[in-house]
């Protein structure tokens, strides 16, 4: 059983940056897929972006640019890195970690953190 802890959220201004880290309790946490999702209230949950095991990385067009997903496996720790931020951003963010050869869906990843909240001021 993997256990993610998510931590780095805050209250930041419009065109600022976050950094949000995904901790894991697994060695192993460098051989799966780790994927970033964002609920804002009222909505479903997004895909935001992913890295895989092999650290190849994908994004959501709507943060393509903005986001970077970095992992560090000697920390068991996966980054997101936010920066020129957008009011709506404000969401709060999970990752999540799965074997599955997809990457893009909430049904490819086993493993979830309880999500940190970011906000995003006009």
């Amino acid at each position: 059983q993997v256990q993610l802890v998510e931590s780095g959220g805050g209250l930041v201004q419009a065109g600022g940056s976050l950094r949000l880290s995904c901790a894991a309790s697994e060695r192993t946490f460098s051989n799966y897929n780790v994927a970033w999702f964002r609920q804002a209230p009222g909505k479903e949950r997004d895909f935001v972006g992913a890295i895989r095991w092999s650290d190849s990385t994908y994004y959501a067009d709507s943060v393509k640019g903005r986001f970077t997903i970095s992992r560090d496996n000697a920390k068991n720790t996966v980054y997101l890195q936010m920066n020129s931020l957008k009011p709506e951003d404000t969401a709060v963010y999970y990752c999540a970690a799965g074997g599955s050869s997809r990457y893009r869906w909430q049904m490819d990843y086993d493993y979830w953190g309880q999500g940190t909240q970011v906000t995003v001021s006009s």
